[in-house]
């Protein structure tokens, strides 16, 4: 429960830190509506659109209303897909008007200690951490190789489990041993002649736990003519932070990562995660009031590319490539459209490959209800979401459904395992698909 002290201390710096021509900006036109999942799964409530949630932002920033649980549950069920932001006839830059609003209660309101030991050990002591996350993500493998995990899945205990949870525990990658995570490159050849210098960002899950897809990526990089650099200091890209109300670790994050490739000199900075590239690629708006570091970090912004974007570039889409006959369809990371407005490339290469049928889904650009952690803290509007999507993926009678982002690609694993589909269809990441197709 916030205090009424607490709800004063938030209606002020909403007062003082939301920016309100942005605000105004908003016309309630109503675009948004239909590209908002959580309205349209919450019954059209208006508290739950974006046009909703900017009237009650404005409506704490004039005073008309307090700051309390009813606006804090509408801010934090958004799955900030940004959907909305490319409809809006305005340019409403929604999703930085979001984390600003959530970063500002979060600061000044009381957590429950259950809730401040998590956020805690999250955001301080894990995450901006790479060793910690490799130390974890190897507990995991131990308990995927030596068995716990079949006897756990035999004794029943998962059933002490949300659904939601324990199905996901089932999908979870099969994850390297901690010798592999630690033995990792800092510098890689092309393939070939040179065509550009790259440095690839190689963040801290897909780096952990979805190493493989990673080392598919930088191969991909390989054969498309990249010389590749990884900076050994990099850090993780501070979404999961800037999302949750951790504005400061976020930038703090941002300040270690824009030193780390400002070194490497490159043409481009790749990413292979959607929602890590849409962070990354804010990170001029993120310091943009900080005087030593808004140059920097829009220079670093505009280098920020993803893997399906510089391959179309190469060319890579004009090799041969085939798989085995089958239908594949495309789910759009929400980030990677929205944010960095990547849509046609990845588009363009899985169309390319012989063999298959592409089948493009109804609605692919619609969330599929991951939202980062948002599948395990809003499971049941998240689980609304993926049972709509599952419906939209069953109509293209697809044996693989391709994904951009670890997220994407773990939510649409949960939904073929719901939907008892996992013995007729597999989710995959492009990178893992394109390298399977170049036949590597």
């Amino acid at each position: 429960m916030t205090t009424l002290k607490e709800k004063q201390q938030i209606q002020k710096e909403f007062q003082s830190r939301m920016d309100e021509d942005e605000l105004l900006n908003c016309m309630r036109c109503g675009f948004c509506l239909p590209t908002c999942p959580t309205y349209i799964e919450s019954g059209f409530q208006e508290s739950h659109s974006p046009r909703g949630r900017i009237a009650l932002m404005k409506a704490v920033v004039d005073g008309h209303i307090e700051p309390d649980e009813d606006v804090e549950r509408s801010l934090n069920m958004c799955l900030g897909c940004r959907a909305c932001e490319p409809v809006c006839p305005s340019g409403v830059n929604y999703g930085h008007l979001l984390e600003e609003a959530r970063d500002i209660i979060n600061q000044n309101k009381k957590h429950s200690l259950s809730a401040r030991v998590i956020r805690k050990t999250v955001f301080k002591g894990l995450f901006p951490y790479q060793n910690r996350m490799r130390t974890l993500t190897s507990l995991l493998g131990i308990y995927q190789r030596s068995g716990m995990q079949n006897i756990v899945h035999k004794s029943g205990l998962m059933k002490l489990f949300p659904d939601s949870l324990a199905t996901m525990e089932k999908v979870l990658p099969q994850v390297p041993a901690r010798k592999e995570m630690l033995n990792r490159p800092e510098h890689l050849e092309p393939i070939g002649a040179r065509q550009k210098k790259v440095a690839f960002f190689s963040g801290c899950l897909m780096d952990t736990m979805f190493m493989k897809t990673n080392d598919s990526t930088m191969q991909l990089l390989q054969i498309a003519g990249c010389e590749i650099v990884i900076p050994k200091s990099q850090a993780c890209c501070g979404a999961l932070h800037g999302h949750s109300g951790e504005k400061e670790d976020a930038k703090a994050l941002a300040k270690r990562n824009i030193v780390a490739f400002e070194e490497a000199e490159v043409d481009y900075i790749i990413t292979n995660a959607g929602g890590c590239g849409a962070f990354l690629i804010d990170y001029d708006h993120l310091l943009k009031d900080d005087p030593h570091w808004a140059e920097r970090a829009k220079a670093f912004s505009m280098k920020l590319k993803d893997i399906s974007a510089i391959l179309v570039e190469l060319d890579f889409h004009k090799k041969e490539l085939f798989l085995s006959k089958q239908v594949i369809t495309y789910q759009d990371s929400c980030h990677l459209r929205n944010v960095m407005k990547t849509a046609s490339e990845p588009r363009m290469l899985l169309q390319a490959i012989q063999g298959t049928t592409y089948c493009e889904m109804k609605n692919a650009d619609s969330c599929c209800g991951s939202g980062g952690i948002y599948n395990i803290v809003e499971s049941e509007m998240s689980m609304k979401i993926l049972d709509s999507k599952m419906d939209t993926v069953k109509e293209t009678e697809a044996k693989t459904i391709v994904t951009a982002n670890p997220g994407c690609l773990l939510q649409m694993k949960l939904g073929i395992e719901r939907e008892g589909l996992s013995d007729q269809m597999r989710a995959v990441h492009i990178a893992d698909l394109l390298l399977e197709a170049v036949g590597e």
